[in-house]
């Protein structure tokens, strides 16, 4: 494997190791108080998660942690981290995981930056997006997609309703790509994966 970045308009920092390049990327996009954004407890007992914490720390910048985002990302998880974030003084939304967690990350920048306005409102374009947070990706799933993308989806509960908003504002400014951190998805994961990378292209 050989190691290479890649720019398009998301800078791609893929190959061995890269994660540990995390705080040095959150710090080139002006990141300097970083809300982090999770799902389970595999980046916890794979021992990822600390690896970025780390890479963080080493440059100066200060964490606050927000873990627990389920698959097809909730719009009330979503204002819970906008809540978050505002409290903490992030400037910077780093996105530990896959689809949903970068989905989620990029709703929270979206609603802290614009905290006058609801975010289903921003989601459903009842109020225009005219600005937003940087987020930063480190993926640990192949066939995410939503590091490259400028579309997000969220789900209100209260609805019943899954809707997606496509906007540059959900362009990531950097998506860690480390092949080695997919090693650990079950087989049906995998399979997953390679199914939605074919249905994608098709």
């Amino acid at each position: 494997m050989e190691n290479f970045v890649q720019y398009t308009p998301t800078e791609v920092i893929f190959g061995r190791e890269t994660e540990n390049q995390t705080g040095e990327e959150v710090k080139k996009w002006g990141g300097s108080r970083v809300l982090l954004i999770y799902g389970g407890g595999s980046v916890i007992r794979s021992g990822l998660l600390e690896r970025v914490k780390m890479s963080l720390e080493s440059e100066g910048i200060a964490c606050e942690e927000l873990g627990g985002v389920h698959p097809n990302p909730r719009l009330s998880f979503a204002e819970k981290g906008v809540k978050k974030a505002i409290a903490c003084r992030a400037d910077f939304i780093l996105a530990v995981g896959g689809g949903s967690v970068i989905d989620t990350a990029k709703a929270i920048a979206h609603g802290a930056a614009n905290p006058e306005a609801k975010l289903w409102d921003i989601w459903t374009g009842k109020v225009p997006l005219m600005k937003s947070m940087p987020v930063g990706v480190v993926l640990t799933i192949a066939a995410a997609g939503s590091e490259m993308s400028d579309s997000a989806v969220l789900t209100n509960e209260e609805l019943g309703k899954k809707a997606g908003i496509n906007t540059p504002f959900n362009r990531v400014k950097f998506a860690i790509m480390n092949p080695e951190l997919t090693f650990t998805l079950p087989r049906y994961q995998l399979a997953c994966g390679i199914t939605d990378i074919m249905m994608h292209t098709m």
